[in-house]
């Protein structure tokens, strides 16, 4: 897949893995813009990369999204590349319910449903480009539960299962499609959490998308950086041990850190 000379509009492109893709893709040489809900981050953005153009937008609000849409196609008709990258990861304990219905419909709809809804909003007009491709980041979490994050987990399962289905649906097109699914990458989605993940098991966000580009680069449309490719492998010869006896112990420190 050609990033140089490609026009690539990033959500959630103001911190984490968004913000790092936006870095390093803009070096190779690609016109970047980028979304995000808070102005003053996309603010300081524009003051670290002045030649990255940013646009203020919120995934889980499809009213945005078409906004989005029309501005973008406008303003950059050889738009040919989209990263869906926003995303929020919340612990939460269901039995104790401390999390309100509008909170966890806001991470689904931030995780899954923006993910989808861009996609069926900007898939016209990539299909109309020579060469075209859609990235969706999800996560090592969507092969197996982690029981600490359980709305994040479900969320980003659902992007993996769409992600394939866009794939098979789109393998005759100008289209391709990626999914970058790193295991634990240290950004600020832990920034509120009560029990930090173990450092050990921690991506930076800078070797994570640099290891995406690189296969993005030879055509691999399913990528697993990291420890995410050990994650892909137990999942599948040792489910119920990976998710029982790795990662619901977090989940069980929470428990134990509230009694």
């Amino acid at each position: 897949m050609e990033l140089k000379n490609s026009t690539i509009l990033i959500t959630g492109g103001t911190s984490g893995i968004g913000l790092e893709f936006a870095s390093q893709l803009n070096k190779l040489g690609a016109t970047i813009i980028i979304t995000g809900r808070n102005l003053a981050s996309l603010s300081d953005t524009k003051r670290w990369f002045s030649n990255i153009h940013t646009i203020q937008s919120d995934v889980s609000n499809p009213r945005d999204i078409e906004k989005l849409y029309e501005e973008v196609t406008k303003q950059f008709p050889d738009l040919n590349i989209i990263i869906n990258s926003a995303g929020v990861m919340r612990q939460i304990d269901l039995y104790n319910n401390e999390f309100d219905i509008d909170k966890i419909t806001n991470e689904i709809d931030t995780n899954l449903s923006g993910t989808i809804q861009m996609v069926h909003q900007f898939l016209p007009h990539l299909m109309k480009q020579k060469s075209a491709a859609i990235i969706n980041v999800s996560s090592a979490i969507a092969f197996m539960s982690y029981s600490i994050a359980p709305v994040y987990s479900a969320s980003k399962a659902g992007v993996h299962a769409y992600t394939k289905a866009l794939r098979l649906q789109l393998e005759k097109t100008n289209v391709k499609v990626f999914e970058v699914l790193p295991p634990g990458v240290k950004t600020n989605l832990q920034k509120d959490w009560k029990i930090p993940p173990p450092e050990g098991r921690m991506m930076t966000a800078n070797k994570a998308v640099a290891d995406a580009i690189k296969d993005i680069l030879k055509n691999k449309l399913e990528i697993t950086p990291g420890l995410a490719r050990i994650l892909k492998l137990l999942s599948r010869i040792a489910p119920n041990y990976i998710e029982k006896n790795v990662a619901h112990k977090e989940f069980e420190k929470l428990v134990a850190q509230k009694n």
